[in-house]
């Protein structure tokens, strides 16, 4: 059995040092890796990177994130990734990486992915050229994802996640105001995940939406902002296939 934590926007500023630090330092009690779904930051500054690294630094688990839409506010997300990756932290950009678990070979896939909304609700690529560009951008994000869940499975993975910050599928945005779906996430997304298979899908972004939804292609999808959550991360187990359950959450919150 595969425990994987998870929690995304957690938003972390100058003033949350230490926070969840707590927390985090449960975690080989209960989970073999770590997930961070996006919006680490407020504003996307080096400095509050920083306060994100001391908070995983050194954890005896692997810690792989995605950056969120607040990572990117101060048009700096390379040198978010760089303060992130100095400490450890995988940080995925229509990429894979592979854990080790108890010889179990778990292949996570990430991206921060976009909007663009849902089947029968989604913008499409007509009309001004910066609505074109908008959909592309989202393509390209999903085609990552694909691409990489794909070559994780060459790789020989037994377990397969997909990691973003924008909502994969519409359900886990129950809850939110309906006009900004097409800003909370994209169908796109749900389709890569669908197309290259994967054993749990695992966003954020969505504070006032739900834990709990589905791809149509019967993928889990879990909401794992903090804000949805509730808690410092929650922790899921994979037994294979494509079943998961959700285990109690750690104690701790920010």
């Amino acid at each position: 059995m595969i425990r994987i934590a998870a929690v995304g926007d957690i938003h972390m500023g100058l003033d949350s040092k230490g926070v969840l630090r707590p927390a985090f330092e449960t975690l080989p009690n209960c989970a073999d890796l770590l997930l961070l779904a996006g919006d680490l930051t407020r504003h996307g500054t080096v400095e509050e990177a920083r306060v994100v690294a001391e908070e995983v630094a050194g954890l005896p688990v692997p810690v792989v994130a995605v950056l969120g839409n607040h990572d990117h506010h101060d048009e700096r997300p390379e040198e978010v990734t760089a303060a992130l990756r100095d400490a450890g932290v995988r940080v995925l950009e229509g990429e894979g990486t592979v854990v080790e678990v108890d010889g179990a070979r778990v292949g996570v896939a990430g991206t921060k992915g976009f909007g663009g909304g849902f089947v029968g609700r989604s913008g499409s690529e007509f009309g001004e050229p910066l609505m074109k560009e908008f959909i592309r951008y989202t393509r390209r994000c999903a085609e990552g994802l694909r691409t990489s869940l794909a070559e994780l499975a060459e790789q020989g993975c037994d377990t397969r996640v997909a990691l973003t910050h924008f909502a994969p599928v519409a359900d886990t945005l129950a809850g939110e105001p309906l006009e900004i779906y097409p800003f909370l996430g994209s169908y796109l997304l749900a389709e890569a995940v669908d197309e290259a298979g994967a054993d749990l899908a695992v966003h954020g972004h969505a504070h006032a939406g739900t834990e709990h939804g589905m791809t149509s292609g019967g993928v889990p999808v879990r909401n794992v902002a903090q804000p949805v959550i509730r808690k410092a991360f929650n922790v899921y187990h994979l037994k294979g296939g494509r079943s998961t359950e959700t285990a109690a959450a750690a104690s701790g919150s920010a």
